[in-house]
């Protein structure tokens, strides 16, 4: 009996030892599984943040306003006030160049198929001039990789006098290839469009906001690495901040040409 009890006694004591042991594994397992969930929920929100942060930097910093009724023109043209007619993009691809400084040419194409209101609106303010002798405003160097250009006054707050919309071509991933060219605008205003626009550098991941993504009205087709090494690679002007800025190495349109 003596023995019986012993042995009895020890078979109890080694199920409370496995049942303690068994209990320690679940607790374990329960706080893995809350740390898991907790490091998902936080690269869920630096995501967002990070994508947020994105659509601001584009759109909140200097040059991206929707253009004012009395917005100062270029010099060179006056345009006429009115929003130029999507027919003059004649539905087809229009080929042609763009030079900065007199010396560093890109070849571009522009899908009036696709883009017919942005390409009209290209096409009518290159045939008068607008955009020759005109500086770009802001480079960005980190998350988005573009060189804005197109506002006559060099500062991000020009425009041609008038402002259409909607969004065309936009993107539903929002990646934009390098050699992208789109237009800027205002954010969450899908009619804040104006002669303002962008030259991707390098693949950016721009995403898009209330309004939706950005109108994309063609591509460079030739000179992109040159257009780098003279302009994107100098860097943003120090006194800007950051990667968002003034380019530290003229960034001049002396002619924008289509046919």
């Amino acid at each position: 009996m003596a023995t019986s009890d012993k042995n009895s006694r020890e078979q109890r004591r080694r199920t409370r030892e496995y049942e303690a042991r068994v209990a320690v594994h679940e607790r374990g397992v329960r706080r893995r599984s809350r740390d898991n969930r907790t490091w998902t929920i936080a690269l869920v929100v630096v995501a967002l943040v990070v994508g947020a942060l994105q659509v601001f930097y584009f759109t909140g910093g200097p040059g991206a306003p929707a253009p004012a009724a009395d917005a100062t023109t270029s010099p060179a043209a006056t345009p006429s006030g009115e929003v130029p007619d999507p027919a003059l993009a004649e539905g087809r691809t229009w080929t042609g160049e763009m030079t900065f400084n007199d010396d560093l040419t890109l070849g571009i194409e522009l899908d009036g198929a696709a883009a017919p209101q942005a390409v009209a609106n290209m096409v009518s303010l290159s045939g008068e001039n607008y955009f020759t002798d005109t500086s770009c405003h802001r480079l960005t160097t980190e998350g988005l990789f573009v060189l804005q250009c197109g506002d006559p006054t060099g500062t991000g707050t020009g425009g041609p006098g008038y402002s259409w919309g909607p969004i065309e071509n936009a993107p539903e991933d929002g990646v934009y290839p390098a050699g992208t060219i789109a237009m800027a605008r205002q954010g969450g205003n899908a009619e804040s469009m104006g002669s303002q626009f962008f030259i991707v550098y390098e693949d950016t991941i721009l995403p898009g906001d209330a309004a939706g993504g950005y109108t994309v009205m063609g591509k460079v087709t030739g000179g992109l690495d040159e257009f780098i090494t003279g302009i994107v690679e100098p860097g943003v002007d120090p006194a800007s901040g950051g990667g968002d800025g003034a380019p530290v190495a003229p960034a001049v349109i002396t002619s924008l040409s289509l046919q």
